[in-house]
């Protein structure tokens, strides 16, 4: 069994952080979801290593959040080889410090979810030059946009062209409602953008209630795999939010359905392999 690098681990500590989306949402609200529950969920998975990704914590309390992470990280056995930290990019105070300081704290990358802002900030030049100012520190940094707004994706693509992109969740196609057009059109624009790459990942959420299936999904993993190629792939869990869907034994039974279907350098890099490239991950030899 090809050992898995979760990319998109999110972790939930009531006690560090606010976590106010949450609310109204019955399968994450008011709930913790610890680092040894996702041991314990994982228990078996073949996870190999898990990057931390940043839980949109309340805004005063980014920097608790990471801090909190890092302590967590810096001890091996906890298995998590790095960070995904939360940025605002939209603002030049104190974002080239910040950089700095979250690397320091272990950070390979940051995000700045996209879809709970207006449309218009990833269209600015202090946005786009601070996404510029990532790649330069050589730093990743995850696209969370909705299907719709694909095209704002490929324009910030274009824009920040030495910046590695990480796409998260397959574009949020709109599965339940059957939407694979206009999605498919525009992330084959997108993955004409070299800088790109596609994380694999969510997409058992946006099924019907009672219908998220290897069935389902395989449409859009497809076009994935046609559009991007597994070299260009990566693989996230998205627990806890996973629970929103059908959790995360049947996401890890349709990626295992997924990848067996592959050969099996395909498989390797979707599983750990562009993780290992595309975050600079410091021990390789351990994950493989």
């Amino acid at each position: 069994m090809i050992g898995l690098i979760d990319t998109h681990q999110h972790l939930i500590y009531p006690e560090v952080a606010g976590y106010g989306w949450t609310k109204g949402i019955p399968a994450l609200e008011g709930q913790a979801f610890r680092l040894d529950d996702y041991k314990a969920v994982s228990e078996g998975a073949g996870i190999a290593g898990t990057l931390f990704m940043e839980t949109a914590v309340d805004e005063g309390d980014i920097r608790a959040e990471t801090e909190h992470v890092a302590g967590l990280a810096s001890d091996p056995a906890n298995g998590i080889e790095g960070l995904i930290a939360t940025a605002r990019p939209e603002t030049d105070e104190g974002f080239e410090a910040w950089i700095e300081t979250a690397r320091g704290m272990g950070a390979v990358g940051f995000r700045r979810i996209l879809h709970v802002v207006d449309d218009e900030m990833s269209t600015t030049e202090t946005f786009r030059a601070n996404i510029r100012r990532i790649g330069a520190a050589d730093m990743t940094f995850d696209m969370c946009f909705l299907a719709r707004q694909l095209p704002l994706a490929t324009e910030l693509a274009d824009a920040c062209d030495q910046t590695r992109l990480v796409l998260d969740h397959c574009g949020v196609p709109d599965i339940a409602g059957g939407g694979l057009d206009p999605w498919r059109a525009r992330m084959t624009d997108l993955a004409a953008r070299p800088n790109v790459i596609c994380k694999l990942s969510g997409i058992m959420a946006y099924c019907a209630p009672g219908e998220a299936s290897y069935e389902a999904v395989k449409p859009y993993v497809d076009h994935v795999l046609e559009v991007f190629g597994p070299k260009r792939m990566i693989w996230g869990s998205d627990w806890p939010v996973v629970n929103m869907g059908s959790g995360f034994g049947d996401w890890l039974a349709v990626t295992r359905q997924i990848l067996d279907g592959l050969g099996d350098d395909e498989a390797r890099a979707i599983a750990q392999g562009t993780a290992i490239d595309v975050f600079r991950l410091s021990d390789p030899a351990d994950l493989r």
